[in-house]
């Protein structure tokens, strides 16, 4: 069994900063894709940024220039610095590790007030 357990969100002003962190337990195949996800309200999950254990990395358009995604592999934990925030950025946002099968973490509310 694998668990992701999220941290970092909060509320913040527009254009400031949050630093989101997820750390991965349990039985993870090295080869691996983490990435993170948000869901605003009345809105589908979308994709914000992966990166694989490679550090191949993939960024939503909306957030390109402005995030960054980043990993430990020893760690088995993904970190996301979020920067220069919108208010449109405010969600639920989820951590996601993918081998084959793809496990999510509980999500962290990310609130950017404008």
């Amino acid at each position: 069994q694998v668990q992701l357990v999220e941290s970092g969100g909060g509320l913040v002003q527009a254009g400031g900063s949050l630093r989101l962190s997820c750390a991965a337990s349990g039985s993870i195949f090295r080869v691996n894709v983490m990435g993170w996800y948000r869901q605003a309200p009345g809105k589908e999950r979308e994709l914000v940024a992966v990166i694989s254990s490679g550090g191949i990395t993939n960024y939503a358009d909306s957030v390109k220039g402005r995030f960054t995604i980043s990993r430990d592999n020893a760690k088995n934990t993904v970190y996301l610095q979020m920067n220069s925030l919108k208010s449109e950025d405010t969600a639920v946002y989820y951590c996601n590790v993918r081998f084959g099968i793809m496990y999510w973490g509980q999500g962290t509310q990310v609130t950017v007030s404008s």
